[in-house]
């Protein structure tokens, strides 16, 4: 920790020494002014340059048909989503950047305000706390540029979610009710306010759904406060989120050479009892200050825990499993923005600490009540050091560069009661384990601008990602009835990324695109076979992701993509096949018609993936794969005054839909069916 905290300081100084020397009063003539880091949101800022990135904007969340948050995101280049149950808020919904799959969730960094969402787990982001309304812009960074400025994690891309504020904005409430298939229900609200340096804004939301299948409702109840106090030299905030949740958990659907449940039965449920309850709160606090001209300081901290319990039953009188798991993380990241000349040249620094710790208590029961037969007590802590700097090197180039040095710290135990109800046929105990290591990120990219039309960019990188808990916890094998204790050391996982591609705009058109090439090695993967949480063999990723931009008149705007992945296995004996859960092909077309400006806008998509191996079939021999699909949205909207309305369409054709399936055996899968049409309308005032 020492050595990183000097390599830090001793790069600020450097860098403070070479622009304080160099410093002039104001750029002159044609010099380039580099576009401004909005640090108190994100540490992206306007972009990584070299990176592809893409910014959704509020009036996009706004007359988009898609209900929920990764429905959006899935209409945007190289990202794809797997959905268990197809709810309007995005439970139980992966975001996959750039072809993971399986993993998806653990290797797509995903942050609100520039700070961390995803938890140190399994269960990935829970895409219902996130109010839609509370949404100013969405930032995305593909490729794993974002690891440099955020750490473990971001190796498919970062997606960072800002939310709106009061500050600068007049006074305002804004309330709205909804209701559609499956006796969805929900009710927000929200509130804007401000006097003077002060500034509030809260945000409420309550629904509830019934759920396409049996024993999948969902009861949701999400809050969040923003406090923030603006003066001549900086700011403070606070923020404050919690949420509670609770989600019937139906299964899947089996497909056997007996019968095919999708078809007989696709909203049956084979675990009719199962059920996840989930409850959150999160305090963020910071300050921001003008040290002198051009230096900024900002220091922020948060506090969070979320809790689960869960039930897992063989039958209504015979329990399996009981979860009840703690999860609390605390977090400091100080970090420096310096915008000044280094040699004459237009410059741009942020660097920065990141010290967080994670606690994770989990006991494991036959049944709620019962002792538990495993009590898992993990912790980690990491302490990373990272500079990145965006110089100006011409008017019409700008380059990027920056590293971090992480420490990583793991120490984990199991305590076992042999006595406790279901220890039987149980795991022995784990193997105690401490693991200490250091990790590193690299970022290299450019941009070039030929002239307004033409520009180009690339980038090289490198990435990490720390093994989560519950890829420690299942290390061991399940080779029943010899059962092998967990040790909980699985190696860090690395990735190696360049990538390159152009930029075209005109008057009304734009056009990006760009090619990317991934090289990973110890892919942290589940066994198919053992049920254990492995590292691969090398593995490979490469595609070509375009975006096109064309605002047709004042009224009428088009947006479309076009993705090709290729998510392939280099070494070992699924050489040459196929990551599962990856579409090769994915593409995406928008119309957005302003009918009446304000008063009456139309929105339809239509996004379309190929075919993909189920989870588990890495030997792409599966007589079953989830299939191709095309699906149609659309929304008719609009304001009268104060008042505002929608009504919308998801699967407008009413396709059958089925984003994630898992082979047991040979012709013996388990498939998740999605809903099929669904309406939403909406109603509410503004003030």
């Amino acid at each position: 920790m020492g050595v990183q905290l000097r390599i830090t300081g001793a790069a600020v100084a450097l860098t403070l020494l070479a622009q304080a020397a160099s410093a002039q009063d104001e750029p002159q003539g044609n010099k380039v002014i580099l576009p401004p880091i909005d640090v108190s949101s994100s540490r992206l800022g306007t972009g990584i340059v070299g990176a592809s990135t893409t910014t959704i904007t509020k009036d996009d969340i706004e007359s988009s048909p898609q209900l929920s948050i990764p429905d959006l995101l899935a209409r945007e280049a190289g990202i794809q989503i797997q959905s268990l149950y197809g709810t309007t808020g995005g439970a139980g919904t992966t975001v996959d950047m750039r072809g993971f799959g399986q993993t998806a969730a653990s290797n797509t960094l995903i942050l609100v305000n520039g700070r961390r969402l995803n938890d140190w787990d399994l269960a990935g982001v829970d895409w219902g706390v996130i109010a839609r309304e509370s949404i100013e812009r969405i930032e995305i960074t593909r490729g794993n540029s974002g690891a440099v400025l955020y750490g473990d994690g971001a190796v498919g891309g970062v997606i960072n979610i800002v939310t709106k504020n009061g500050v600068n904005q007049p006074n305002s409430a804004r309330i709205e009710s909804a209701f559609g298939s499956f006796r969805h229900a929900e009710g927000n609200a929200s509130v804007n306010a401000s006097s003077g340096p002060f500034a509030v804004s809260l945000f409420g939301d309550d629904k509830s759904d019934d759920g396409y299948r049996r024993n999948n409702v969902l009861r949701q109840q999400t809050g969040m406060a923003d406090f923030r106090y603006t003066g001549d030299q900086g700011t403070a905030f606070a923020t404050i989120n919690a949420d509670q949740q609770h989600l019937g958990l139906p299964g899947g659907r089996f497909i056997t050479l007996a019968g095919n449940e999708l078809v007989s039965d696709p909203r049956g449920t084979s675990t009719p009892f199962d059920y996840g309850n989930k409850q959150s709160v999160s305090l963020t606090v910071g300050v921001t200050r003008m040290l002198s001209p051009g230096v900024e300081l900002i220091v922020d901290g948060s506090v969070r825990q979320k809790k689960v319990q869960s039930g897992f039953f063989d039958s209504q009188a015979v329990p399996g499993t009981y979860v009840d798991t703690v999860l609390g993380t605390q977090s400091l990241t100080p970090r420096l923005n310096v915008t000044s000349d280094m040699f004459g040249l237009p410059s741009k620094v942020l660097t920065g600490i990141d010290v967080y710790h994670t606690g994770y208590d989990s006991d494991r029961s036959a049944a709620q009540g019962s002792p538990p037969v495993h009590r898992y007590d993990i912790a980690q802590w990491t302490v990373g050091g990272y500079w990145q700097q965006t110089v100006g090197v011409r008017p019409d180039t700008d380059l990027s560069y920056g590293g971090r040095l992480q420490w990583n710290s793991v120490t984990a135990r199991d305590q076992f009661d042999p006595t406790a109800p279901g220890s039987l046929f149980a795991a022995p105990q784990g193997l105690p384990f401490d693991g200490r290591e250091i990790q590193h990120a690299l970022h290299l990219g450019f941009e070039h601008r030929f002239n307004d039309t033409i520009a180009v960019f690339g980038r090289a990188g490198r990435s990490f990602r720390v093994p989560n808990v519950d890829e420690r916890v299942g290390q061991a094998p399940f080779t029943f009835p010899v059962l092998t204790p967990t040790t909980f050391d699985l190696r860090t996982q690395t990735s190696y990324d360049l990538e390159g591609g152009l930029r075209l705009k005109g008057g009304r058109w734009s056009v990006q695109a760009s090619y990317f090439d991934m090289h990973l090695k110890n892919e942290l993967h589940l066994d198919p076979v053992t049920l254990a949480d492995i590292n691969l063999d090398p593995t490979h990723r490469y595609g070509l992701e375009t975006i096109g931009n064309l605002q047709v008149s004042d009224a009428v705007r088009l947006k479309g993509t076009l993705t090709y992945t290729r998510a392939v296995f280099v070494q070992g004996p699924f050489t040459g096949n196929d990551v599962p859960l990856v579409s090769r092909w994915t593409s995406s077309a928008a119309a957005i018609w302003d009918i009446i400006p304000k008063t009456l806008t139309f929105d339809t998509t239509v996004r379309y993936g190929s075919s993909r191996w189920i989870d588990g079939d890495e030997a792409n021999s599966a007589t079953y794969k989830l299939p191709a699909y095309v699906v149609v949205d659309l929304r008719l909207g609009g304001e009268v005054d104060r008042f505002f309305w929608s009504a919308s369409v998801q699967n407008l054709f009413d396709r059958q839909l089925v984003d994630y399936a898992v082979i047991f055996a040979p012709n013996f899968y388990s498939a998740y069916p999605l809903p099929g049409r669904t309406v939403m309308f909406k109603a509410g005032v503004k003030y």
